[in-house]
């Protein structure tokens, strides 16, 4: 007599037992597994080469700023560097100017018949001349120029300092009359010259008929 459960245990295994065994082994296993998240799709690896593209174009632009910092810096110093050339005595020139100013005076004050007939006063008068001389071509070396206005001149606020306004056959708002030169160094202002600016002429209305009737012409003698 044959036992069934013998029976069972030699029958051979058919294909679809083995594909249900199969589904039931793998039925548990993918029931647990976890499904994918949006952010965790997004994380998926780039196109290697979009990467390095991007990257060489911040590496670019990273360069080109570099370059342009570094030329705006150079003419910067250039800049200094030449206006440092140029102006430096700026503050020793400008203490020249009264020397030079001085010397001007001196000859003026030296009488032409004394020059003239006077040894001793012909040779300080031309001792101060040659000084004066040397002293403007050494100006001239150092682009130091001097400024002197004509009159009638239109009045530049730039070089030109105005003094006071008096009335004049010039028209109104030019130069007058001229107290003081002035000087430049290269393109720069040392010392404005000191002028007089014309003024239109005051009308018959405003002048008044009694010239001690003028403001400050006028004594209080009531005390």
């Amino acid at each position: 007599m044959k036992h069934p459960e013998r029976e069972d245990r030699t029958r051979p295994i058919e294909p679809d037992d083995e594909a249900r065994q199969a589904e039931k082994a793998a039925g548990p296993a993918s029931e647990g597994a976890p499904e994918a998240s949006p952010e965790a799709l997004d994380a998926r690896p780039e196109d290697p080469q979009a990467a390095l593209e991007a990257e060489l174009a911040d590496t670019k632009d990273r360069m080109l700023r570099a370059l342009a910092e570094v030329e705006n810096l150079r003419r910067r110093s250039a800049r200094e560097i030449d206006e440092a050339r140029k102006y430096a005595i700026t503050g020793f020139a400008r203490e020249l100017l009264e020397v030079d100013d001085n010397l001007s005076r001196a000859l003026e004050s030296i009488p032409r018949r004394a020059a003239d007939e006077i040894g001793f006063v012909k040779t300080l008068a031309d001792g101060i001349a040659l000084t004066q001389k040397s002293l403007a071509a050494c100006f001239e070396r150092h682009k130091i120029a001097k400024v002197t206005p004509e009159i009638g001149e239109k009045f530049d606020h730039n070089r030109h300092q105005a003094m006071f306004e008096v009335e004049s056959d010039q028209p109104p708002g030019t130069i007058a009359q001229v107290l003081q030169p002035g000087y430049v160094i290269a393109d720069r202002l040392l010392r404005p010259a000191l002028v007089g600016v014309a003024k239109a002429p005051a009308t018959q209305a405003e002048r008044p008929e009694n010239p001690g009737d003028a403001p400050g012409q006028r004594i209080d003698r009531t005390a």
